[in-house]
């Protein structure tokens, strides 16, 4: 979490409290519509300058302190008190003292305008120091609204909203910042994504979680991100083993399987799919990554291996004639079998063709999940232009639409 320094609330308070100072030091060198200090407060008040001057914090106070007691004081005498007494109080780091003298200063009417904007980022940054997390909001969207806002400020506007356990409210807004960020060309900050993430958690939101993680990968590729989400995906409500199977194909395309058992089921997906080879390819993964860490676990899978690769063997000896006669075939549900069978295989040039040829044909079972075999197997053959063309027409399927938006992330990154 962002910490506001009294070394920057003094700075942005500096302006305001200087320009003020020299109304008591050269009161008769001003023009007449200038507001004056009154006489009867112009030797203390220059006296608690003078103090200041020298870094004599606590005598300036005692004078600041003796001019409140003094009676018949004018708006601007008031003014003038407040605006000493918020440089005193940020300078022995008063905060709560300082928030309120600050503030006082801003509403009397009296600040220059010119330092109204440096007084609202001020009253910001204090009160998110003194944890007045309403204040610290009330004037952070303020310095937004205004267009004096830095990423600084909305970090804090955003973080204020989190610590006073406002998640709807910090996730509301980091959503709306990021998304003026993309329309204009910017990168949102990988601790802002975070922070979105960690609301979108806090209210148990897992579509929220999933698209605030889809933006942490889209910007920040770390294999934590892609982990996360993709195993947010596994958790996702809905999924049929087909979905299941592609968020699998994904997640081992990323490499971040990670679980034993996520192997064995991707295993056990792709064979039932009717792509024994896949399966062959992902179980000798495990084995090498030596993610079976158990005998039991260990002797299930290497049966379940034996079992893939007799298969394959079996499948791919007759794959190119069973090719042929997909081709022959009136519809094209067959060609894309036969394309996910040799994608299982890593021939995708081959398995790009039959689906290509499918696809034209017409008559395929899900042609959502048919251009996401194509984009997936035109990209294993290198030809990332045509892969993304597939994945952007991936329609009609909105779990198939979030993966293929996903792949085309991926190959972007790749």
């Amino acid at each position: 979490m962002m910490k506001a320094t009294s070394k920057l609330v003094l700075a942005l308070a500096w302006g305001a409290v200087a320009l003020s100072a020299g109304f008591v030091s050269s009161t008769p060198a001003y023009a007449q519509d200038k507001p004056k200090v009154s006489s009867k407060v112009a030797k203390p008040l220059k006296a608690a300058q003078d103090a200041m001057s020298a870094q004599k914090y606590d005598e300036a106070l005692a004078k600041l302190k003796e001019v409140q007691g003094i009676d018949g004081k004018s708006p601007y005498d008031e003014h003038l008190v407040n605006e000493m007494l918020g440089f005193v109080y940020v300078r022995t780091k008063q905060f709560p003292e300082a928030a309120k003298a600050l503030e006082a200063g801003l509403n009397s009417g009296f600040l220059e305008e010119s330092e109204v904007p440096n007084r609202v980022n001020a009253l910001a940054q204090v009160n998110y120091q003194t944890k007045n997390y309403d204040k610290a909001i009330e004037y952070g969207n303020r310095a937004i609204k205004s267009g004096n806002a830095d990423d600084d400020m909305y970090t804090l506007v955003a973080q204020a909203y989190y610590i006073k356990e406002d998640y709807k409210g910090s996730a509301k807004f980091v959503e709306d910042y990021t998304t003026s960020l993309q329309k204009a060309g910017k990168q949102p900050k990988e601790q802002t994504l975070q922070l979105l993430m960690s609301s979108c958690v806090k209210l148990d939101d897992s579509n929220c979680t999933t698209e605030a993680l889809e933006s942490l990968v889209s910007y920040y590729p770390k294999t934590e991100y892609w982990q996360n989400l993709l195993y947010s995906l596994f958790q996702q409500e809905g999924q049929t083993d087909k979905t299941l199977l592609h968020v699998y194909r994904l997640a081992s395309e990323v490499d971040v399987l990670k679980r034993p058992d996520d192997y064995t089921e991707f295993a056990q997906l792709a064979i039932e799919a009717g792509s024994p080879g896949e399966a062959q390819t992902i179980l000798e993964k495990g084995l090498e990554k030596n993610v079976f860490t158990d005998a039991r676990s260990l002797d299930k899978n290497k049966r379940l291996l034996e079992s893939a690769k007799k298969e394959a063997a079996t499948d791919l000896a007759g794959l190119d004639k069973i090719a042929q006669d997909a081709a022959a075939s009136q519809t094209g549900s067959k060609d894309v079998s036969i394309g996910l069978a040799y994608l299982g295989y890593k021939q995708y040039d081959k398995a790009a063709e039959a689906i290509e040829r499918g696809l034209a044909k017409g008559g395929v079972q899900s042609e959502a999940e048919a251009r996401l075999l194509l984009g997936i197997a035109q990209l294993g053959a290198g030809k990332k232009d045509q892969a993304q063309q597939a994945f952007k027409a991936v329609k009609g399927d909105p779990k198939l639409e979030r993966l293929a938006n996903l792949w085309s992330l991926h190959a972007r990154q790749a």
